[in-house]
């Protein structure tokens, strides 16, 4: 065992000594070493359960042989840094979630990993990690929120609060309607309820083999939940006496099938930007941008869940989960070890036909679309590309024209949209707002909400060089690459521009002549950096591409 190196022989004495400090005993130091990385956090109503989730996981972790320690890690809940600066920290919060894992494994000689995880940012930073350090490891993710209700009507957070204070401003509903909505739409703990970027990581790592089967969809307050804490207790002192190692399951075939599995579920568009970074730290360069919309020709579109559909999280677990899907999927999906020690083609032989209820995860030859639910654009205004969540964007709205109004600041548009300065025929620009210029690539929920809210989504597009949340839908265009702060065609565009949005034949074009982008190129001069210290100035410095995930070099 990895461990040995601290715990045997007599120059060890010091370190063991620590060790009893904590209340081992001999024997238990004799045991497999196992870490339970946890993000629980009070501020984050995604991880506010996870104290229980810990107990049951170091049950099945003693029940399974091994001797388990818990340790913390920051989670940032993306609602409340939403629409301020607190969002530039959230993507690069990765980085740091993965070096704090990968730092207390490696100092404490850990011979395997639980990562206890639920959130946009903290499931991709852990998954990171474990392909860093490439130890047994098995992921946890802490399930999905129940909807909320509000006189009869179930409740979503995005739809019902974000959404809803654009309705608000246009008058469409009261001051204390929209009171009720925010103290309904979240009832307690658990990942936002529909299809947003945490509960698509959650599907995707469950997809990729490193949960167990049913763990990404099992409601965060159900005692399958706590079941599945404690099996994977147990399983992780299986893997390390099997010595399966991360990578073993963490590989091309396994992001493969967990790109079709985000298209077949029409997921959040930030999954772009984790697989990528996971496939630069897996050294797996045939994962490329391409590779999404490649797929997404070929892959179906078989879930339609908020905020393209109306059904929940809490619908697709109730319809079968992840396993049913992958059954649904069947050869599309690729045959692979997962840490349940059973294959792909093994968890979908086991789903029975009779479980699976088919008005939720629709057939192979009845889909919702016959195109996945993300697709890339390239053209003259993103020739590195840009992406869409096609899946949640109206059938008339898939090619559109407008004229370009454009904002240096998520806070620029916000105004302009929510004082009804918008026009309709309108392409919403919002640049300075990518991995460098951010910093940090912000999501841009709270103006595309506003846009929804203010019922200008079938008339107006918004293009970004930020990101999008998981909930958002309508016509918006993220990861416009060349940034604007490193001299994209998106830092030059004019007011007034012509812009063509052609999601079909996957364009996106600046509609002025070389010429003329050619002179505003010549007079372009990049923005200083906004931050040069710190978390945010380390980002600037080192950030990738979007095309490479964003992640740090």
């Amino acid at each position: 065992m990895k461990s040995e190196i601290v715990k045997k022989g007599p120059d060890r004495c010091p370190h063991r000594s620590l060790f009893f400090a904590t209340g081992l005993t001999r024997e238990s130091l004799d045991r497999p070493l196992i870490g339970i990385a946890s993000s629980f956090s009070d501020l984050v109503p995604g991880h506010i359960h996870m104290r229980e989730l810990e107990r049951f996981i170091e049950r099945g972790i003693e029940a399974g042989g091994g001797t388990p320690f818990v340790f913390g890690l920051p989670a940032i809940c993306d609602g409340i840094a939403m629409g301020h600066e607190g969002m530039r920290f959230s993507l690069p919060s990765r980085d740091v979630i993965a070096d704090g894992v990968e730092a207390v494994a490696q100092g404490h000689a850990l011979d395997g990993l639980v990562l206890l995880t639920n959130c946009d940012k903290i499931t991709p930073g852990m998954l990171l990690a474990a392909a860093r350090l490439n130890l047994p490891t098995i992921v946890v993710t802490g399930g999905p929120m129940l909807s909320g209700v509000y006189r009869g009507r179930r409740l979503s957070f995005v739809r019902d609060t974000f959404e809803a204070a654009g309705r608000y401003h246009k008058g469409e509903i009261s001051l204390e309607e929209l009171e009720a909505l925010e103290m309904e739409a979240c009832p307690g703990a658990g990942s936002c309820q529909g299809l947003y970027t945490a509960n698509t990581m959650a599907c995707l790592t469950e997809t990729m083999g490193l949960s167990l089967p049913g763990c990404a969809t099992a409601l965060a307050m159900s005692a399958q939940k706590r079941r599945i804490a404690y099996e994977s207790g147990k399983r992780i002192v299986e893997l390390v006496k099997e010595n399966t190692v991360a990578r073993e399951i963490l590989n091309e075939k396994s992001l493969r099938n967990a790109i079709k599995m985000d298209l077949s579920l029409g997921g959040s568009t930030n999954t772009v930007l984790h697989i990528l970074a996971l496939a630069q730290e897996l050294g797996v360069f045939a994962i490329s941008l391409a590779a999404f919309d490649e797929l997404s020709r070929k892959i179906p579109h078989l879930v339609m869940l908020r905020p393209g559909g109306e059904l929940f999280l809490e619908d697709l677990h109730f319809a079968g989960g992840i396993p049913a899907v992958e059954k649904t999927l069947g050869e599309l999906l690729e045959d692979n070890l997962t840490v349940s020690g059973k294959t792909v083609r093994e968890i979908q032989k086991a789903v029975e036909e009779a479980d699976v209820d088919r008005e939720i995860i629709r057939t192979l030859d009845n889909p919702h679309s016959p195109e996945g639910g993300i697709a890339v654009l390239y053209g003259s205004l993103a020739p590195d590309g840009a992406v869409v969540k096609q899946s949640a964007v109206e059938p008339e709205m898939m090619v559109f024209r407008g004229k370009a109004i454009c904002f240096d600041s998520e806070e620029e548009a916000m105004e302009a949209i929510t004082h009804q300065k918008v026009s309709p025929g309108s392409v919403i620009v919002i640049r300075f707002e990518g991995p460098k210029g951010g910093p940090g690539m912000r999501e841009m929920l709270a103006p595309t909400s506003a846009v929804v809210g203010m019922g200008l989504s079938k008339e107006v597009a918004l293009i970004t060089d930020g990101r999008f949340s998981g909930g958002t839908r309508g016509p918006c265009i993220g990861h416009i690459a060349p940034e604007a702060f490193e001299g994209g065609p998106i830092a030059l565009i004019h007011e007034g521009d012509e812009i063509l949005i052609d999601i079909p034949h996957r364009q996106i074009e600046l509609l002025v002549n070389k010429e003329e982008l050619e002179r505003r190129k010549k007079d372009f001069t990049p923005p200083p950096p906004k931050y040069k210290t710190g978390l945010l100035g380390r980002y600037i410095k080192l950030a990738r591409p979007t095309s490479q995930g964003a992640s740090m070099e």
